[in-house]
């Protein structure tokens, strides 16, 4: 063959291959498709080298990653090592590594010097090897497809950033429709089906369970499964402790009985860094994993519940809270209506008293009441118990007491039938204990029965005197035994101290007692005084000893003093 002739074959030779790259260029850049582009990309290799086989790996999401593959049987793409990530040492050699163990040829697909990924080819179908002039023209190929992988890539990337942006935009919406729904919820079964609904919606669970610790219990506010399994299987003390999510093997390790019960993510309901709750949920529909973003989604709904129940808790408290001080209020106005608008002074007797209720209202009770011009009642009472039930029976003895005394029957039945009043009037076991007399003025004699009270004391001539002459406490059970009566001549300088229990066991800031044995000495050095002043030291040392520390019960002082 002449020069001229083989000069021409060359000239075509080339002419083709600057066609072909032409083509290739103006099809590769066509699509900005990553698929679309490797698949343009290895089969024009296949129809330019005559090989059925071959595959692209880029490194995608910080590893080597095969792409896109033809011909490739499985067992050896799932040799490929997956380990090769851009801190691997020497990658080139490790993918040539695996295409000389494949047979397969290796070539870069280069940005500037680096590498962003291989194509792999497999033999040709004459299984001549590739000529230099063949693996240059494959250079020049990748040369121009890689731009074009470059760019495919980062719109890719794009669009999937794109639509975890949707996602994160869709899914801020729904928690701000949520917080709303929430918002208005006042009934903690509506807002567990609310949480369990809105998350079905968005990931198709297959089962769900939302618990929620209230007044120390366990409660199941909406399950798929039955309620008695989680509250029979699991205590509230099993999940307090946890306040971060558990998924999938974690969850199975530390409660092994819910990866039994199908569930894949416990999120804890955390409050102001208490545990009040926790969410289960099982598996999605399509049996994708729960990933990150998944997670701290699932966590955004779920304090957006534990606050609503929350405030729930809170607005029940207040309500509670209002309703009592309402009672309070009720019953610290009947406290007020039952006790002497004034003390009657008669000529040769000094009369004094005292009440402090230990909280708005207490249960102690004191009444002078004139029966005539030469006679009164005294009484002095503890009923049990605080607030509006406590006021409504002390409204009830002095109900009795009025009406009793003065009928004048003598004061042993009287007492009687008051005990048996009040027995027939209470009914959740409270009572009363009670002391009364009638104060003969003219002859100054006292006529007394004690139901169970302190005895009151009685000084004279320096020495102390318990009026506990009586019987059972008032409310118990009905009169069986009748009650003892006791009458004391009263003498010039006669001193009566009546009081109650919350003076004696009044406790200061290192809880001990003022106690008996002090008031009774107290009451000895101090009974020369008049009954006001009287009344006013012995609070005065209750305030020295107790040093501001709160009490728990009710103080009255009631004094008689015989001038």
């Amino acid at each position: 063959m002449s020069l001229p002739d083989q000069e021409n074959i060359e000239f075509q030779r080339v002419r083709r291959n600057l066609t072909a790259l032409i083509d290739f260029s103006k099809h590769i850049n066509a699509s900005l498709d990553i698929d679309f582009t490797l698949n343009n990309l290895l089969l024009s290799c296949f129809g330019k080298f005559l090989t059925s086989r071959g595959m692209v790996v880029l490194l995608r999401d910080q590893k080597m990653q095969i792409v896109a593959s033809k011909g490739i049987p499985k067992d050896i793409l799932d040799k490929f090592p997956p380990e090769i990530t851009p801190e691997s040492p020497d990658i080139s050699s490790q993918v040539e590594c695996f295409c000389s163990a494949s047979r397969l040829l290796c070539q870069p697909i280069l940005i500037g010097n680096q590498p962003i990924g291989y194509i792999l080819l497999g033999e040709k179908f004459n299984k001549q090897p590739y000529t230099e002039e063949e693996i240059d023209f494959l250079k020049v190929i990748l040369n121009i497809a890689a731009t074009a992988i470059q760019n495919s890539m980062m719109i890719a990337d794009l669009k999937n950033l794109n639509r975890r942006l949707d996602s994160k935009v869709n899914r801020l919406n729904s928690l701000f429709e949520l917080s709303k729904e929430f918002g208005i919820l006042t009934e903690e079964e509506r807002i567990g089906k609310l949480l369990s609904y809105s998350l079905l919606g968005h990931f198709l669970n297959s089962h769900y369970a939302v618990i929620y610790f209230s007044d120390g219990k366990l409660r199941v506010l909406h399950s798929t499964i039955p309620k008695k399994v989680i509250q029979e299987n699991f205590q509230l003390n099993a999940f307090i402790h946890f306040s971060e999510p558990l998924v999938g093997n974690e969850l199975a390790l530390v409660f092994p009985l819910l990866a039994e019960l199908h569930f894949e993510v416990a999120v804890p309901m955390v409050h102001q860094k208490e545990t009040k709750g926790m969410l289960l949920l099982g598996p999605k529909l399509d049996k994708s994993i729960y990933n990150t973003e998944d997670i701290e989604f699932i966590t955004s709904f779920v304090s957006l519940a534990v606050i609503s129940l929350e405030n729930r808790r809170l607005f029940r408290e207040a309500l509670e809270k209002q309703r009592l001080e309402e009672e309070l209020q009720i019953a610290q106005q009947i406290q007020k209506n039952l006790l002497p608008k004034e003390i009657p002074v008669y000529p040769g007797f000094e009369f004094a008293a005292l009440t402090i209720p230990s909280k708005h209202v207490g249960g102690d009770y004191y009444d002078i009441i004139k029966l005539n011009e030469e006679k009164l009642c005294f009484a002095i009472a503890d009923v049990s118990g605080k607030g509006v039930p406590a006021s409504l029976l002390m409204a009830n003895l002095q109900a009795f007491l009025k009406s009793i005394c003065k009928k004048e029957e003598p004061i042993g039945q009287a007492t009687a039938l008051i005990n048996d009043l009040v027995a027939e009037n209470t009914s959740d076991g409270r009572f009363i204990t009670f002391f009364w007399s009638y104060l003969d003025i003219l002859n100054k004699k006292l006529t007394y029965v004690n139901a169970g009270h302190n005895p009151p004391l009685l000084f004279r001539n320096n020495s102390l005197t318990y009026l506990d002459k009586g019987g059972i406490i008032l409310g118990v059970m009905r009169t069986l035994v009748p009650y003892s009566v006791d009458e004391v001549e009263l003498q010039s300088g006669d001193c009566i101290l009546m009081f109650t229990d919350g003076v004696t066991e009044a406790k200061n800031t290192d809880d001990n007692e003022y106690s008996d044995e002090r008031l009774e000495k107290f009451f000895i050095n101090h009974s020369s005084i008049s009954a006001r002043d009287l009344v006013r030291a012995i609070l005065q040392d209750l305030q020295l000893f107790t040093a501001g520390a709160a009490q728990s019960d009710d103080i009255t002082i009631l004094v008689i003093k015989v001038l």
